[in-house]
Parts: structure tokens; C-alpha cells; sequence
């Protein structure tokens, strides 16, 4: 066992010798802290140190082993007992076993051996439940709603507060958004802060399997079952069990699978493709789409029925150009992490590199700011992104003025700090834009 960790144990037995012994032989590793005790009283008056085993003789003269195992047991947290005893009874053993104990041992010549490789099995089971714990909790931390998708702007406020809502319940759940806004993300954060967090989160992108497979791919299939099926294969729906499945895509669905899809789901069973023994599923179904599917279903490309079917709870994720706040805070975040993985000095944008990516529209949102700003750093030869790092044109900022809404006051200040910051002057500003310099300033006053 490769492990840091010391283990508190308990050694219960009358015999002092017998009991001196195996003492002695569980102190040579020296993880384990090993407490002798002579009575099953003073067993019981010490539980509050919290042992994590307790080797205890069956026969104490004071108190009967069963009753001890039964006032342990009745603890929240209770340690694993290991029953040690000169009677070969496997009736008595059976019961002990059915109480909680973890094993039962016959006294005899090879008790040592027994009980030390016994207490192995039972660490190896603690540092696997721990270990265990702590990737859940990483991945619950990982997964964070606000280190997950980083911002604050009320658009996305509005996004925490319904993800809030969907985890405290089994709705299903339909994220709307424009590519590259994070739909998969929001599924993710739902999922692994739900009560669903331990079992699997299982992604499909419809738009990227042909539709010739999607539907072995969705519902599995037997050896057999058609050319080249060398091997029996769970489908996802199945490997989602109990936990996630999460249908990116789910508009490209043509309308023959999404038929079977629909009697699938609402059966709560999917039968692999060759077999006639079904599989009784529990999922939670998140799906996402760029598309209007109430517009694909009045155009007929979507079935009406599993629109209903799939509709549950419905997030709208803001795209980048409708989270002004968020756009610096995101494109630093992503030079971070970008930094960080590939060993270099933490980097950060200048003024001019700020401004002209609050002035962007980004069409292909989060996704594309995140390849711009690795981009920039690494075209940067120094710590500073300034905005000849940014492989963004000036003819795209301009095209991109009218993506936001926004006041005439609010246009024409954005317009003037486009010339001033391209030309870096103000009277060639005030030329290009046939205004004076006063109007310039006065604008830039305000701004």
C-alpha cells in the first residue's frame, strides 16, 4: 500500500499474550497505530477515539462479542470489525457477518497472516472510498457554475439562476445558444452538480455520426447483428444509466431515428439492434441545438411529438456579443490557462488590445476568443497583448459596430474611438469623420 496515511487499530482480546502478539506483528508497519485492550468495556468506552479497525475476540469474559459488534455498529461512522475466534462456528460467523462485521477469523497458527492481510484489504478498500471522494470533489469543484463558465454579466446571471433550478430536479433540460457559446459546458455543470455527479456523463454530438450509424451508436447492438459487428456494443443511452445524456445537436436527428427515439424514451427502454431482451434505462436527457426546433417542426424537420417530449427546461445561452462585461474577463481567463499549460509568463492585454475586443462582435463567440487570445500569445514577444497580436482586421470591427444594440449616443462614441484609436490622433480623426475637434473631445470627454 502506497499510502501516507495512518490507521488507528484496535486489538480486543482477553489473552494478554495472544494479544501482545498480534500487537506486535501489526506494529511493524508503520502506518498502523495499534491500541491493545484487554476488555470489551474498555473497547466500548473508547470508540469516541474513532478507530478505523477493531480486531475483536468473540469470547471476552465481561461482554459477549455479538453485543459489542451490535453497540458498534449502531454508530454513524462505524469502524470495520474484524471478528477473531476460537469457536469454528460458521452459523455464529453468518450472523456476525449479516450485523456488520467485515470477517470472521478462527484462532489458530496462521491468525497473524490472516488478520494483517485482512487488515490490508480493508485499507486498500478506505484509500479507494477516499480516493474516490476526492476526484468527486474535484470534479464537483472543476465543474463549478462560476470557475466553469467565468463571468458576470446579467445574461449570464440569468443562466446560473435556471442551471440552479435544474439541478435540484430530474427536468429535462434544452440549452439553445449559437456555436461556440458553451452548450456543453452548461449540461456539464448541471450534471455534476445534480445528484447524478457519480455516475457517467455521456456526450453525443448527433451532427458529427452519419445517420447510416447514429442509431446503433444511440441504442448498441448484438455480435452480429449486421456486417462488421464483430462484438456486442452498449449503446449510449445504456452507458448514460443512471446518470447524464447529453444530445448536442439534437436539430441534424433525422426524422426515421427520431421516431425510435421517441418510443425509446417514452418506454424508459431501449433494445439493442439484433437482440429482443430490453433494457429498462434511467437517464436524465439534456439536449442543445443552435436551431429553432419549434421552427423545425413547423417546417416538418422535427418531430412535434418529441419536441414536446424533450422540451423540459429551456436555458438560452447569451452570445459573446450580448455580455460586454464578460469579453475581457474571458479573453484573460483564456490567456491564464493558456500560460499556465504550456510553462510560460503570465501575459496581459494592453489597452488598445482591451478596446478592440469590446468593440468585436465575435461570430463564433467563446470558441473563438479562446483561439484568439492563444493565438496572441504566442505571437507576443514580450508579456504585453497589444492589439497587432489580436488577428482580428480593422474591416471586421467596423462590420461588427451595428451587432449590438445600443443607444445613437453610445454608436457615435464607439465610432469616434475607432478613428482616434486607428489613426492615434484626433485631428486626423475629426478629418476622416468631417466633424471638429471639439466634437471629438467633447464625445471622448464623455465616453
Amino acid at each position: 500500500m502506497a499510502s501516507n496515511n495512518t490507521y488507528k487499530i484496535f486489538v480486543v482480546d482477553d489473552e494478554s499474550l495472544f494479544r501482545k502478539i498480534l500487537c506486535k506483528t501489526l506494529q511493524v508497519n508503520k502506518q498502523y497505530e495499534v491500541v491493545p485492550i484487554g476488555s470489551g468495556t474498555e473497547c466500548l468506552k473508547r470508540l469516541d477515539e474513532n478507530p478505523d479497525i477493531i480486531s475483536l475476540d468473540y469470547r471476552l469474559p465481561d461482554i459477549n462479542g455479538r453485543m459489542i459488534l451490535e453497540e458498534i455498529m449502531k454508530r454513524k461512522f462505524p469502524p470495520h470489525v474484524i471478528i477473531v475466534s476460537g469457536q469454528n462456528d460458521i452459523g455464529i460467523a453468518i450472523e456476525l457477518l449479516k450485523m456488520g462485521a467485515y470477517d470472521y477469523i478462527v484462532k489458530g497458527a496462521d491468525t497473524r497472516e490472516k488478520l494483517s492481510i485482512t487488515i490490508e484489504k480493508i485499507i486498500d478498500k478506505i484509500e479507494l472510498k477516499k480516493e474516490n471522494e476526492n476526484l468527486r470533489e474535484a470534479v464537483a469543484d472543476r465543474y463549478s457554475f462560476r470557475k466553469l463558465i467565468k463571468g458576470s454579466s446579467k445574461p449570464l446571471e440569468r443562466v446560473f439562476s435556471l442551471m440552479d433550478k435544474a439541478i435540484r430536479t430530474n427536468i429535462n433540460v434544452s440549452v439553445y445558444g449559437e456555436t461556440g457559446t458553451g452548450k456543453e459546458l452548461v449540461a456539464k455543470g448541471i450534471h455534476y452538480n445534480s445528484d447524478r455527479n457519480k455516475m457517467p456523463f455521456v456526450p453525443v454530438t448527433v451532427s458529427s455520426i452519419p445517420e447510416t450509424l447514429i442509431e446503433s451508436e444511440l441504442f448498441g447492438y448484438e455480435k452480429g447483428a449486421f456486417t462488421g459487428a464483430d462484438t456486442a456494443n452498449a449503446g449510449k443511452i445504456e452507458m448514460a444509466h443512471g446518470g447524464t445524456l447529453f444530445l448536442d445537436e439534437i436539430a441534424e436527428m433525422n426524422l426515421n431515428v427520431q421516431a425510435k427515439l421517441l418510443r425509446v424514451l417514452q418506454e424508459r427502454e431501449v433494445t439493442r439492434i439484433g437482440s429482443h431482451k430490453p433494457f429498462k434505462f434511467d437517464v436524465r436527457l439534456i439536449i442543445a441545438t443552435h436551431r429553432n426546433i419549434k421552427e423545425e417542426v413547423e417546417k416538418g424537420n422535427f418531430r412535434e411529438d418529441l419536441y414536446y417530449r424533450l422540451l423540459g427546461l429551456t436555458i438560452d445561452l447569451p452570445p459573446l456579443r450580448q455580455r460586454d462585461s464578460d469579453v475581457i474577463v474571458l479573453a484573460q481567463n483564456f490567456i491564464d490557462i493558456f500560460c499556465d499549460e504550456n510553462e510560460m509568463p503570465r501575459k496581459h492585454l494592453s489597452d488598445d488590445a482591451m478596446n478592440m475586443l469590446r468593440e468585436y462582435s465575435f461570430p463564433g463567440n467563446v470558441r473563438e476568443l479562446k483561439a484568439l487570445m492563444e493565438l496572441a500569445c504566442v505571437l507576443t514577444d514580450d508579456n504585453i497583448i497589444g492589439e497587432k497580436h489580436i488577428n482580428i482586421s480593422p474591416g471586421s470591427i467596423s462590420r461588427n459596430l451595428l451587432g449590438k444594440e445600443k443607444t445613437m449616443q453610445e454608436y457615435n462614441e464607439d465610432i469616434i474611438r475607432y478613428f482616434v484609436d486607428k489613426y492615434d490622433n484626433v485631428r486626423e480623426a475629426a478629418i476622416r469623420l468631417d466633424v471638429g475637434k471639439s466634437t471629438i473631445y467633447r464625445y471622448l470627454k464623455k465616453s
